[in-house]
């Protein structure tokens, strides 16, 4: 069992930046790729961004690729996403969740999920 904590999630203003963080609790994230979802309001959970544990392999949503990004820390003990150029459409509940070496885009492909952290973005 892993547990997933984000951090970072608040209200900003179309054109700002966020940047939000996911940390396991009482482990390490050795061997996992790490990837972030979001949920908006009456939608279903939609990919963001994901990372593999090497660090080496990203991969982005067309609808966030050029304004978001995803890297690890130096220890390999946070996984970060910087939001940029932030728009309303990007008002979501935002969760990581991880699964084994390589990143895909599948919701049903991790394993463990955070809670989530709220982004809400104003015009």
């Amino acid at each position: 069992q892993m547990q997933l904590v984000e951090s970072g999630g608040r209200a900003a203003q179309a054109g700002g930046s966020l940047r939000l963080s996911c940390a396991p609790s009482g482990r390490t994230f050795s061997g996992w790729a790490v990837g972030w979802f979001r949920q908006a309001p009456g939608k279903e959970r939609e990919f963001v961004a994901a990372i593999s544990w090497s660090g080496n392999r990203t991969t982005y949503a067309d609808s966030v690729k050029g304004r978001f990004a995803i890297s690890w820390d130096n220890a390999k003990i946070t996984v970060w996403l910087q939001m940029n150029s932030l728009k309303p459409e990007d008002t979501a509940v935002y969760s990581c969740a991880v699964r084994p070496l390589i990143p895909t885009m599948r919701r049903s492909d991790y394993v463990y999920w955070g809670q989530g952290t709220q982004v809400t973005v104003s015009a």
